[in-house]
Order: structure tokens, then sequence, then C-alpha cells
């Protein structure tokens, strides 16, 4: 995700916030879209979004399919799909999923990937998390072997959301929470500090925001899921994603808001900035833990 939804969190896209945001979802954040409110992945940025970040490895998509049983037979939603890192292999081991997300720019870049891989079973919708219960009077009862978010719900009302989807989901089936990894600037490394460094400089702030992939959240997602009346498997994929400066800088590009990206022109510069910082760094070794949180009916 998946990524940020509106509201002020076009500011804070995917936990790079802006200075007043950085550390707190904003005010009326937990209901979903806030009307009137600008989206942040859109142009640009949803281009940065889908070369720079990282997919699912194939034990992600294992472990999926063997908490719920998924089959050639089954419809899985896909809620906070950006452009589709997680909908489109998941498209491949299942009849049909429903990638959803609010943000116009990612769905037209994810209808062009599904193009290119020539994924035929996937439909697209303009949506959020509040939006399921429209999903259940859509599709029915019992209807979806499994809601899947791949890194967006630190935006979503998600105890309301886990709720919501225990009529729409199959018996056996649920809801898996997916979080790909720490934020690039958040990691345990030397150059991830001095990123980080150079980052907080530059917006005059300072960068906590796990986007949900600290201990503290994958806890309270797990209670929360457990309420719900899931039961609860964890996996843990561990893999090292080795990247070099355009990368470093292109992720840093598909988490800012459009608003604030910088201009074509001045680029290079940036680029230039970041090199200096991570100095004498010149490959990144990206240490990615992905967990996923596999809430299945009991």
């Amino acid at each position: 995700m998946a990524h940020a939804w509106p509201s002020q969190r076009a500011s804070l896209l995917l936990g790079l916030p802006s200075r007043r945001e950085l550390n707190q979802l904003p005010t009326g954040a937990a209901g979903g879209i806030v009307p009137g409110m600008e989206l942040g992945f859109r142009g640009e940025v949803a281009d940065f979004y889908h070369r720079y970040r990282h997919g699912y490895p194939g034990p992600v998509l294992d472990a999926l399919a063997g908490a719920f049983g998924l089959t050639d037979q089954d419809v899985v939603v896909d809620l906070g799909c950006g452009t589709g890192q997680l909908t489109l292999p998941m498209a491949a081991r299942v009849r049909a999923v429903v990638g959803v997300d609010p943000e116009p720019d990612m769905l037209q870049r994810a209808r062009q990937a599904a193009r290119e891989r020539v994924s035929r079973n996937v439909t697209w919708m303009i949506g959020t998390d509040t939006d399921i219960p429209a999903l259940r009077r859509l599709l029915g009862d019992n209807s979806v072997a499994a809601v899947t978010i791949g890194q967006a719900l630190h935006w979503m009302s998600h105890e309301d959301l886990f709720r919501a989807t225990v009529p729409l989901v199959r018996p056996g089936g649920g809801v898996a929470v997916v979080t790909n990894g720490t934020p690039l600037w958040l990691q345990d490394s030397d150059w991830s500090r001095a990123l980080r460094d150079y980052l907080e400089h530059w917006l005059d702030t300072k960068l906590t925001f796990a986007c949900g992939t600290d201990e503290q959240s994958q806890r309270r997602y797990q209670e929360d899921l457990a309420s719900a009346g899931f039961e609860v498997l964890a996996t843990a994929v561990d893999y090292v994603a080795e990247l070099d400066l355009d990368q470093l800088v292109g992720g840093v590009y598909s988490a800012l808001p459009v608003t604030r990206l910088p201009a074509p022109d001045q680029r290079p510069a940036f680029a230039e900035q970041i090199r200096k910082a991570v100095a004498p760094h010149e490959h990144f070794s990206e240490h990615m833990h992905v967990v996923v949180l596999a809430g299945r009916i009991r």
C-alpha cells in the first residue's frame, strides 16, 4: 500500500510527513477519506512509487495462500492497492482480485502494469477502508477469500475495518495485514542514519514515524484482529535488497507529496546532496523484514 490516504495525509505520504504532522495521525484521519482534501500520490509520485517501491517476494504470497487456503476459484480484495505491488502477483493465484485505492493516478499506473503483465482478472476501484460495507453489498456475504492490506493499514481505522470484513469473507478466509519493511531512513545502518539526518535538516523536523512496522503497532494489530474474532497467524519473510544511489533517491521521491517533489531541473542537485550525505557509501544494503499478520475466520 500501499499508502497514505487523503485529508492532511497528503503531506505525510508513507512515513515522510510534513513538519507539522510527523508523529501523529491527523485530526479526522480515522474515518477514511475526508471530502474536499487533495491526495498526494498523484502525477509523477505515482510513477516513482511504481518504479522504486519494493514488491512482495514469493514466500509472502505463499504465506497468504496457505493462511486462507486460496485457490483459483477465490476472489481477493486488495485494499490500498497503490500501483499493484501486491494485487498483481496475487491475481496470478486466484480467480479475481479487486484493487481498491483512493488515488486515480495510482490506479491508472496499476492498470498499465496489469496490461504489461497481461493480467486480465483484476478490477480497479476508487475507494477506501470505509467502502468495505459497500463492497459487501455488491459482492455478497461470504464472497471474498481475503482482504489484503499491504503497507497501508496505518492510515485506516483498522478496528472498524476488521469488524466490517467479518461478514464479507468466506469460512477459512480473513484479513491480511502486510508490512513491507522499515522506511529507508529509519533502518539500523550508517547510511540510513546519514540519510535521516539529511532529510530531517531538509524537512526541518524529526523522522520517527515507522508506518506500522514497529513492534507496538504490530502488537496492536494482532490484538485488534483477535478482538474482532480472527485467529491470528504471524509470518515473517526477511531478505536483503541491494540499492544504488538512483534507487535510494527514487525511494525518497516515492514518499514525498507531489507538492514537495523537487522540480526536474532541481533533482540532480538534490541527488548530489543525498550522495554527499551518505558518502562514502555508494551501494546500500536494505534489510527487509516483511511481516504478514493473517487474521483467519475461526
